[in-house]
């Protein structure tokens, strides 16, 4: 799913958190970084990592949360 704000950012959250699973963050890239915020505080304080950072923390990750996330990664240029 993606999503726009008046900034233009896109952001993108797993196909995994469709349906009544509201629990989930979404990602944005801009430039160099990657933007994490909660769906659901959609005004609120975003996490804000290096995309190499951002690649670290996923290949950390279990084989499950890997495959969920891969599609945002595909879809940004990672």
């Amino acid at each position: 799913m993606v999503g726009r704000v008046a900034s233009g950012r896109v952001w993108r959250k797993s196909s995994h958190s469709e349906g009544d699973n509201t629990d989930c963050v979404e990602v944005a890239v801009e430039g160099a970084h990657v933007l994490v915020r909660d769906s659901k505080r959609r005004t609120g304080p975003m996490l804000v990592f290096r995309r190499t950072a951002w690649c670290g923390l996923l290949a950390g990750l279990d084989d499950q949360a890997v495959q969920a996330v891969q599609e945002v990664r595909a879809a940004d240029g990672f």
